[in-house]
């Protein structure tokens, strides 16, 4: 089977880490009878030095026209002081809208050879941490109207409008439950109805769509309650649904408490198979260039493609498999490494190779 991927190195280390994930997935399609056609293309600083605008109009037919999307990072302190529409990260919620992704998945898993990585106590973390974020993508704060002004005596407000509709929670919601039913059918949702118009209408919604899906146990969490839960008891969570705001901030504590964000993958999903791939780390330009980047988030994030873009579960496993392999035999990036004994420090090309060598 052929595929063709739109392969976004972008900025700080994300050559590095993307190089890394296309090796391995050279050697999955090597080994199961597939090629990956790859198209590179443009977006966010390097697209801004090369075309003045941090998302191209090619970028985006060319991702349009493949059957998915793989990307690095974008960002930069190079680029901190451009205004908020030439920012990289401009770039990347245009992508996200311009192919339609409602739907970003984010999973937190604790591997057992990280567990030493883990901030929480090992009693918390033995009753298991294995969850996923589904997060509204492309509406609420970050879409609505930013607005700032000077007022008659010099000093300036600022505004930013939450804005959602009943049929984009509706969708989001729908997704949370089909997830839910192929884990272990347990959905949280997530909202501050206790404050925001946007949260009520997000509880009505979440529990319409909850009446459909008797199997799958539900429930409301205020989002101040689970950024609390998430480091008292996460094993309490299976599918955590919630809009695009709070997504991010929660994604970002749940990611942090397996150990790393160098780990963690993310799929950006909408309703069709094409998929924007990505690992949910910044661009780290301060260690950009020096090889020492930890590729498996978005080695991870090219298996999480496989599963959900190609239906290759197989392919994923065999990916997810081989990083594991590798993290047992006590191979470690820098960002992952601990003082136990009998583990190796490995460089970024390093742990390429050793996850491909395993596949």
């Amino acid at each position: 089977m052929n595929k063709k991927i739109a392969v976004i190195k972008g900025d700080g280390i994300g050559p590095e880490i993307v190089t890394e994930a296309l090796k391995v997935l050279d050697k999955t399609g090597e080994k199961f009878g597939h090629s990956f056609e790859y198209t590179y293309v443009l977006m966010g600083g390097c697209a801004i030095d090369e075309t003045g605008v941090p998302l191209p109009q090619e970028t985006i037919d060319i991702c349009l026209a493949s059957d998915s999307v793989l990307l690095g990072a974008v960002g930069g302190k190079k680029w901190d002081n451009l205004p908020g529409n030439l920012r990289p990260e401009a770039g990347l919620l245009g992508i996200r809208g311009a192919l339609k992704l409602f739907a970003n998945i984010r999973p937190a898993k604790l591997l057992k050879p990280l567990a030493s990585a883990c901030p929480l106590k090992p009693e918390i973390t033995n009753n298991g941490l294995d969850l996923v974020i589904v997060r509204e993508l492309i509406g609420g704060a970050y879409f609505g109207e930013h607005k700032t002004v000077t007022n008659p005596d010099g000093s300036k407000t600022a505004s930013d409008n939450m804005v959602y509709s009943d049929y984009e929670i509706e969708r989001i919601c729908r997704v949370a439950f089909e997830m839910a039913r192929k884990r272990r059918s347990k959905v949280h949702s997530v909202d501050k109805a206790n404050v925001l118009d946007s949260s009520r209408l997000w509880r009505e919604i979440s529990h319409k769509v909850a009446s459909e899906y008797p199997d799958v146990e539900f429930d409301d969490i205020l989002v101040d309650n689970c950024a609390m839960q998430l480091v008292r008891n996460p094993a309490q969570f299976d599918v955590l649904v919630t809009e695009n705001l709070f997504g991010d901030i929660l994604s970002d504590e749940a990611s942090m408490i397996t150990g790393s964000l160098g780990m963690i993958p993310s799929a950006s999903l909408g309703e069709t198979s094409l998929g924007l791939y990505e690992p949910i780390h910044g661009s780290a330009p301060d260690i950009a260039g020096q090889n020492k980047a930890n590729p498996i988030a978005t080695i991870l994030s090219a298996a999480m493609m496989l599963r959900y873009s190609f239906d290759m579960s197989a392919e994923a496993d065999a990916i997810e498999n081989s990083v594991t392999k590798v993290l047992e035999s006590g191979f470690r990036t820098s960002d992952i490494m601990s003082d136990s004994e009998g583990l190796k420090c490995v460089s970024c090309t390093e742990m390429g190779d050793l996850i491909s060598s395993e596949i």
